[in-house]
């Protein structure tokens, strides 16, 4: 005699189901949801030769070099909002026998300087390059700031300079960001 299970197990299969535990479940969770992706980037870099902070027609000293980048994310409404934390890393290699000041200023689309970031580097020689690092975060208060910008000008000036110095200032540098992405209201 043969039996069909089939229904037998459809039974104690629904039976299993209706008497099963189930936590209640609260939906609006889902608005508490937030994506939290972090982003790094390079931001920028040089290499400086010597000769850059001599004028080559006049032989006179140029103490300050200046280069400016556009940095137009920075100002977008939805990157001010979920923009948490910025980190920038700075790291100088430098062969010339000379320290240096350099500042990393965040400007405005109206030329305001909205946040600075300043960098003493440690002189070096061209038989021993030394290593500068700066680290910075930005957070809090301050991201509203740097979030207006859309240029950083990279001002490098030397301490002091002669034609019979040799060697190179190299920075390369990477900026992580930490955002908070939820859902808008």
């Amino acid at each position: 005699m043969r039996t069909n299970l089939f229904p037998s197990f459809l039974v104690c299969f629904g039976l299993m189901l209706l008497g099963s535990c189930a936590k209640d479940v609260d939906f609006d969770q889902a608005n508490e949801v937030a994506l939290r992706p972090v982003v790094e980037l390079n931001l920028i870099f040089f290499d400086l030769q010597f000769d850059r902070f001599f004028d080559q027609e006049t032989g006179q000293i140029n103490q300050i070099v200046r280069d400016t980048t556009e940095i137009r994310f920075l100002d977008d409404s939805g990157t001010q909002e979920s923009l948490q934390r910025v980190d920038f890393l700075f790291r100088f290699t430098n062969s010339i026998d000379r320290t240096f000041q350099v500042d990393f200023r965040f400007i405005s689309q109206q030329n305001d300087t909205v946040y600075t970031i300043p960098a003493q580097v440690i002189n070096g020689s061209v038989s021993a390059p030394v290593l500068t690092e700066i680290f910075e975060v930005v957070e809090g208060d301050q991201i509203m700031n740097l979030t207006m910008a859309n240029r950083l000008v990279v001002e490098t000036e030397i301490a002091s300079a002669d034609p019979g110095l040799e060697g190179n200032l190299n920075l390369q540098s990477k900026t992580t960001y930490f955002f908070e992405i939820k859902e808008r209201e």
